[in-house]
């Protein structure tokens, strides 16, 4: 298994997005940058706030998405509900998984917040394989959401 080097990942994406305030420019950047720095994740991609309670389909790497994810359901809805981190290491023992790819056998959801705090998105990453994810992937990919789109 990859390890992903977060310090260098976090350098390149903060060269790669110096000055740059446009969120969705901002998730696609970023979407990439982690989808290929480690072969654990099979989809990594952003769903977006658009509503109260609503969220919708942003830049992804992988196969399809859901379009659409009420926050009342699924691990997605379960971080933008509650802005936790959802490291979910078996997804069948997640209750109101929504799978929107049956391949996906465990997943790590983080809140992502603007400057004023607000949730504005989850960054969502799957894996097919069990228990994929730790909490030092949560940590870090925390920071690099922090820094990247705490200047919005």
């Amino acid at each position: 298994m990859a390890h992903v080097d977060y310090d260098e990942l976090a350098a390149t994406i903060r060269s790669l997005t110096e000055g740059e305030t446009d969120p969705v420019a901002l998730m696609a950047t970023v979407t990439c940058e982690v989808h290929h720095a480690d072969d654990r994740f099979d989809w990594t991609g952003f769903y977006r706030v658009v509503e109260p309670g609503l969220l919708k389909i942003g830049p992804y790497q992988g196969g399809h998405g859901c379009l659409v994810i009420p926050f009342d359901r699924g691990v997605c809805g379960a971080a933008a509900r509650t802005g936790e981190a959802q490291l979910v290491p078996d997804v069948d023992a997640f209750p109101g998984h929504i799978a929107c790819a049956s391949s996906t056998r465990s997943e790590l959801v983080l809140p992502v917040r603007n400057g004023a705090g607000e949730v504005i998105a989850v960054f969502d990453l799957d894996s097919d394989r069990p228990d994929a994810f730790t909490e030092g992937d949560a940590t870090a990919l925390e920071a690099i959401l922090a820094e990247t789109f705490g200047r919005i």
